[in-house]
């Protein structure tokens, strides 16, 4: 059960140093205390994998119109949603949440791709003589 969890906690973290390193960056983000940014880490965490699938598939028809740009805006709500659930965290308005968000998601994929250990998947291959069954 642990080498389930351990993933969880590296993303969880690695979205927690995001939020952090962003609030330092962008003057209309910010957090009360280190609870709020944690808090707010988890639950940006929950939005994403809960929330954002939904409102990508309710609004399918105008992100392929916008040619995926409106999923920028999905990632916007997404922090204005958490930071209305969370007390101390704030962010001041919707460009401020648009231009956290790509900064967010561009630091946390860079800095995941250094930490997080994938393993390869192997494929089965039909093999090259006798009877595939």
């Amino acid at each position: 059960m642990l080498h389930h969890l351990t993933p969880f906690l590296l993303h969880w973290a690695i979205t927690a140093l995001s939020l952090w390193v962003a609030s330092h960056i962008f003057h209309g983000l910010r957090f009360a205390d280190t609870s709020s940014l944690i808090v707010s880490a988890l639950l940006l965490g929950f939005a994403n994998a809960i929330v954002k699938p939904l409102l990508i598939v309710l609004t399918l028809p105008l992100t392929l119109l916008t040619f995926g740009l409106f999923l920028l805006v999905i990632n916007a709500l997404m922090i204005l949603l958490v930071s209305s659930l969370v007390r101390g965290f704030t962010v001041s308005g919707f460009w401020t949440a648009f231009f956290a968000s790509i900064f967010i998601a561009v630091l946390s994929f860079v800095l995941g791709s250094f930490v997080i250990d994938t393993e390869p998947v192997l494929i089965n291959q039909m093999p090259r003589s006798g009877l595939w069954l």
